[in-house]
């Protein structure tokens, strides 16, 4: 690795079945990620605390039961308190990043001590973090459900291995009923961050799952010359990775997403030792051993899913991705569950059809496309120039691939499928995207200044915003570009 490249990496991890196992596993990851020289990892949206995928909290509209209100007291027991305040959505601050507030610790209730730690703040996640980056020498940017007063906000902190944490998001806008539980941050925390590693500078800034879908919210963060974009999501359809691509083309960054790997409930979350191996796209380890669990009774995790757990996944099988960014259907594996070795490459096979169809297309006999037919999920399949003897006029029909059937879950499904990835300025896929693997880590070595070449012919933040005629701006954030 050159002393200007940065080699930057992400991993689906899901939440385990308490806040204190999820830091454990993220600190298992972060020295994993030492370990391959991974200098920015990313983790994904509400990673510390959970993403309540499935539930409703007993709630509809004009009532609440007891057991939605039991199974909030649980959520907010398992969210993070980081010693911030509410505010008017943003917190404290600068006052809060350079530990200015006052301890909120209760006189006389630390019987060990005769003095309280000045300044002491929270439930020590934030110290845990803090110390996780320290010792493993990475710059960790994790999402995590943070708790202040009675709300809860779904935030992602920058933790920078020499200085601590250095920033702080709270999602502007919770995306439909995500909004009964968390709260709407300050678009003031959209300020970007700057780190620098071996003598180059990043700028970094966030912006957390459907917030990438509103365009005055990336704008906000290509207006402060961002060159590394971070998207910690939930979402993981296949829609995803083309925004992604879009959001690196149009920002002319780096973008990296990382999205939950929720396996089905029948096989176990694992937890792989830390072990260097030799550096590839996508870095995977076989665990040794299950992760052990307490007593204590999960509210959401890979064991017990919500009991308001959707009934319907897609099913996507495993792909790869062509030199040209076209994604290629791969075999299905024999277990959902079962981790592999596996590495991105740029021109892929593929792989023997499975000769199961739904549907037979052909064409008039003056076109000159050959006949074709569509598997079960929705795969063109290009037949012999000959048309096959059961083929009938009668069964002439449009080029149009049927619909995808939706079936029950059941114990083979993955409650989220992940598809965590890294993007280019020019919109490639360098690694990724990272389907059915909660244990692996994916990496890729960068140039930075490809984000300066790729500004030869567009900047949407700069001459090609016409900022002569449009103006942009955003109550409480400083939109300032920083520097190179």
């Amino acid at each position: 690795m050159s002393p200007a490249t940065i080699r930057l990496g992400t991993a689906s991890p899901s939440t385990q079945a308490s806040t204190p196992e999820t830091i454990a596993q993220l600190e298992q990851i972060a020295r994993r990620a030492a370990s391959k020289k991974i200098d920015i990892l990313l983790l994904p949206e509400a990673y510390l605390g959970g993403y309540p995928r499935g539930t409703h909290f007993g709630c509809v509209i004009g009532s609440r039961t007891a057991e939605g209100r039991e199974e909030y007291l649980r959520y907010f027991q398992n969210a993070v308190d980081l010693g911030d305040t509410v505010g008017d959505g943003a917190g404290a601050g600068e006052a809060w990043i350079k530990r200015a507030l006052p301890g909120d610790a209760v006189p006389g209730s630390n019987e060990n001590s005769k003095e309280p730690a000045a300044n002491k703040r929270g439930d020590g996640t934030r110290e845990q973090l803090e110390r996780i980056a320290r010792e493993t020498g990475v710059f960790i940017v994790t999402g995590l459900i943070e708790k202040t007063g009675g709300s809860m906000y779904c935030s992602v902190v920058y933790v920078c291995p020499k200085q601590g944490i250095i920033g702080k998001r709270r999602k502007v806008m919770p995306t439909g009923t995500e909004r009964l539980v968390w709260a709407q941050g300050s678009p003031a925390t959209l300020r970007a961050v700057s780190t620098t590693i071996r003598g180059v500078r990043i700028n970094l800034g966030a912006a957390i799952c459907w917030e990438n879908y509103m365009p005055l919210v990336r704008q906000s963060l290509y207006s402060q010359n961002i060159n590394l974009y971070l998207a910690p999501t939930a979402d993981g359809r296949d829609t995803w990775l083309s925004l992604m691509r879009t959001v690196a083309i149009e920002g002319r960054c780096f973008v990296i997403s990382s999205n939950m790997a929720v396996p089905p409930p029948s096989i176990p979350q694992q937890i792989p030792n830390s072990h260097p191996d030799s550096s590839s796209a996508i870095l995977t380890e076989e665990p040794d051993h299950e992760n052990p669990h307490d007593d204590h009774t999960p509210i959401f995790s890979d064991h017990h899913p919500s009991p308001f757990a959707p009934k319907h996944h897609s099913n996507r099988r495993a792909s790869c991705l062509t030199e040209e960014g076209f994604e290629i259907a791969l075999p299905r594996s024999k277990s959902p569950g079962t981790p592999t070795t596996t590495t991105t490459t740029r021109r892929a096979t593929p792989s023997p059809t499975r000769t199961t169809t739904s549907t037979v297309n052909t064409l008039s006999p003056s076109s000159k496309r050959r006949t074709s037919v569509f598997d079960k999920d929705g795969n063109e399949i290009v037949l012999c120039c000959k048309k096959p003897s059961h083929v009938t006029n009668s069964q002439t029909q449009p080029m149009v691939p049927p619909a995808p059937k939706l079936t029950n879950s059941s114990s083979g499904e993955w409650v989220s499928r992940g598809g965590s990835s890294i993007i280019s300025p020019f919109g490639e896929v360098l690694s990724g995207p990272q389907w059915e693997d909660n244990t692996g880590l994916i990496c890729t070595d960068v140039d930075f200044e490809d984000c300066i070449r790729g500004r030869l012919d567009l900047d949407t933040a700069g001459s090609y915003s016409r900022n002569d005629s449009f103006e942009f701006g955003v109550r409480g954030l400083d939109l300032s570009p920083l520097p190179y």
